[in-house]
């Protein structure tokens, strides 16, 4: 398929061997692909389910040297657990990402069920390096002192993905494994390759087709005193940078447990959208609307990541600034149509700087 089986071993500096992406065609997925053939990885089993949608494409310019749909990985890793022989690292990054899926079985079977038997597997594997994807929506309603080490048993997410992924945190826990795994709790990720997520897109990419139909982005009014409309915040979290964290976790010596991943640092819904106008060039037109009724009582004003533990494994950088990340996805991904990894000058564009103190 994809060229490249000779360098898999590089990802995380232990032993060599496969590296496997479930999720690989989605958001972060993909990235995080990239992110190894830009660092040199290309012995890359991708996993996912592409179904009718148009992820394949985030596929095409990806190097991986086989690719499996989800069902006939597990039922291969069941039937035969030394099929894909040494494995290096386990990218764990596919779920059902949709924080409205109201089918709750649907998520127990594909976020939790489906994660406990490639977890089982990964540590079946010798030397294997096990990272999944937890999430922020774990944390529920808090809207400040998100800090992995709260007591789990205290938390209340609001949904049921936050909770199907809350589920697997705890087992992963019970089972005495989460301290030899990284489980990543993503904040608000966006950038290119989201397509196919439907109403689940980022705001930037929603703002962007309003933008273009109607010349306006349409933003929730406040209803809480003391925030004006638009200032409510996020921890938003360029993707490139959200594969950068990822990959680099993943041979972090000292990683270890859950940990955010996000900026650090919340910016408001306002400077969001002033972000994509400037992209474009474009004077800032704003509409608040009202927020609906099922939303107000569970709404968050604030996220906002502790980032210490990720500072603590070594993760030195900075995260992109979101007026220049935002730039970065409009101009070359949304106005163009283009894939993350099919950009003109995507051989020569670096690596995404990182330092560990090992």
């Amino acid at each position: 398929m994809h060229g490249g089986g000779a360098r898999g071993g590089a990802v995380n500096g232990r032993a060599a061997g496969r590296v496997i992406v479930t999720g690989a065609a989605g958001l972060i997925g993909s990235a995080v692909v990239r992110q190894l053939n830009v660092e040199g990885t290309d012995d890359v089993v991708a996993v996912d389910r592409l179904g009718t949608s148009e992820k394949w494409r985030h596929l095409v310019p990806l190097r991986f040297a086989e690719y499996l749909d989800a069902e006939e990985f597990f039922e291969r890793i069941a039937r035969e657990p030394g099929a894909f022989g040494e494995v290096a690292t386990v990218f764990h990054l596919g779920a059902c990402s949709s924080t409205t899926e109201r089918d709750a079985s649907y998520l127990i079977a594909n976020n939790v069920r489906r994660s406990q038997e490639i977890a089982r597997w990964a540590f079946a594997a010798k030397n294997a390096r096990f990272v999944y994807a937890s999430s922020a929506a774990t944390y529920g309603a808090l809207e400040s002192g998100m800090r992995e080490d709260l007591d789990p048993h205290a938390l209340r997410p609001l949904n049921m993905y936050g909770y199907s992924k809350h589920l697997f945190d705890q087992w992963m826990r019970r089972e005495g494994l989460l301290d030899r795994a990284v489980g990543i709790k993503y904040f608000n990720v966006y950038g290119p390759n989201e397509d196919h997520k439907g109403e689940m897109r980022s705001v930037v990419a929603k703002a962007f087709e309003q933008i273009r139909e109607h010349g306006t982005i349409q933003l929730f009014k406040s209803y809480r005193a003391g925030i004006a409309d638009g200032e409510q915040t996020r921890d938003f979290l360029y993707v490139k940078d959200a594969a950068a964290v990822t990959a680099f976790l993943a041979r972090a010596p000292r990683a270890a447990g859950l940990i955010n991943a996000g900026s650090g640092r919340d910016r408001s819904w306002n400077d969001l959208a002033h972000a994509i106008f400037a992209a474009l060039e474009r004077p800032p037109r704003i509409a608040y609307v009202e927020m609906p009724d099922v939303l107000r009582g569970k709404y968050q004003y604030r996220t906002v990541a502790a980032i210490d533990k990720l500072r603590a494994a070594g993760w030195a950088s900075a995260f992109t600034p979101l007026e220049d990340a935002v730039a970065d996805y409009v101009r070359n991904y949304l106005v163009t149509g283009t894939v993350l990894g099919s950009e003109p000058d995507a051989a020569s564009k670096p690596v995404p700087a990182f330092s560990a103190t090992r």
